[in-house]
């Protein structure tokens, strides 16, 4: 580790570990930050707490939230797994869903696939465990990471547990996080720092800080980003009392993953809590802006397919309404979902296909349908969404 970064600011110490790895690890000191929000980022403070606020209204008006929620923690899934050079495609995501197979190899394509669906699934765990009143602390925090690492590759190194060995991030090892010894204190100083409330921080950039810490602590051997990230977008939400969480950053953090690397280092070589802060708050901007774009395209799109119906039934609303949840389907899914017979399904579907809602996979068998408006609102860029 580049011990000459580290200045007088840094917001931790460097104690000699003995390591094969390396000679020096990073101990964070314990929050709160020795920092004081400073005054020259309130209007951009506003400006995100305005787009968050429009934001959690928006979702609010939806009859069934899951019309934007799921769409965007699929998104969410997907974004934060590249971060780490998982990359999957939509279509590859959503099919594996619809039928899960455990992978046969490491090297099996489903591990990939399996790998960024225990992610969306340890996000809606984490919201529930929230919801049934856990705190968002040490038991949330190993559950969310168990669920991720369940049957992947590297499910060895102690999922749901936290680490208790050295590990270093980079392939060079640029930060090591402290040593396993203080893995609990941190954790547990963490979530005290969390469940307290002084009053002198913005709880958009407490969350902010929460993150920041946690990925300096590393407290697992794997998953670590993608925990973070997900517990990010649960503490926004729970300490805005949110209905929902409607923001996740992972696609903005995708987008500026060099800066994204790099602001959190700075965080801990030289105590640049200031344009740390300043970069999150302008991803939450963002971020919140791109989903309120595409809340409403699909509220327009959703109107707009159940107008193309020719003899609308309570089953085709359903069918509609379903494919923004899963835009990918099959026939026998469809049979399955609705207790209907194979070839109802197939008639369901061919009337879809008519009035161009769904297109088949060409490449899957057996034969796959999506339906393609939905896929660019939901996975597209922000820029395909302006008007």
């Amino acid at each position: 580790m580049g011990r000459s970064h580290f200045t007088e600011n840094a917001t931790g110490q460097l104690v000699r570990i003995e390591s094969p790895i390396q000679d020096y690890a990073f101990i964070p000191h314990e929050l709160p930050p020795k920092w004081a929000f400073p005054a020259a980022l309130y209007p951009l403070l506003v400006q995100a707490k305005e787009a968050l606020g429009t934001l959690n209204g928006i979702g609010q008006t939806l009859p069934v939230p899951q019309l934007l929620l799921r769409p965007l923690q699929s998104r969410e899934a997907i974004t934060s797994s590249n971060i780490e050079g998982t990359f999957v495609t939509p279509e590859q995501l959503l099919l594996f869903e619809i039928d899960p197979r455990e992978p046969r190899s490491a090297d099996d394509k489903q591990a990939d696939w399996l790998e960024v669906s225990n992610y969306g699934q340890a996000l809606r765990q984490g919201f529930e465990m929230l919801n049934s009143g856990t705190p968002i602390g040490n038991h949330l925090i190993t559950g969310m990471h168990g669920l991720l690492m369940e049957g992947v590759r590297g499910e060895g190194k102690s999922p749901g547990r936290y680490r208790e060995q050295q590990v270093q991030i980079g392939s060079r090892g640029r930060f090591i996080p402290p040593p396993p010894g203080e893995v609990g204190r941190l954790m547990t100083n963490l979530n005290d720092y969390g469940g307290s409330d002084d009053g002198t921080l913005d709880p958009l950039v407490k969350a902010c800080i929460v993150h920041c810490q946690f990925e300096a602590i590393h407290p697992f051997a794997d998953g670590n980003g993608r925990v973070g990230r997900a517990l990010l977008s649960l503490t926004i939400c729970k300490w805005h009392n949110h209905a929902q969480p409607w923001l996740y950053l992972s696609p903005y953090f995708e987008e500026f993953n060099d800066e994204y690397v790099e602001r959190m280092y700075r965080v801990s070589a030289n105590g640049e809590w200031s344009e740390w802060i300043e970069f999150c708050l302008r991803g939450v901007i963002a971020q919140s802006h791109d989903a309120i774009q595409r809340c409403r395209k699909f509220r327009c799109l959703r109107d707009e397919f159940h107008g193309r119906i020719q003899a609308p039934t309570a089953r085709s609303h359903r069918l509609v309404e379903n494919l923004f949840v899963n835009p990918v389907v099959t026939i026998t899914g469809i049979a399955r979902q609705f207790g209907t017979t194979y070839h109802t399904a197939r008639s369901d579907v061919a009337a879809l296909v008519e009035a161009g809602i769904l297109k088949a996979l060409a490449t899957r068998r057996p034969k796959a349908y999506y339906a393609p408006e939905i896929m660019r609102i939901a996975y597209g860029p922000s820029s395909e969404l302006k008007e």
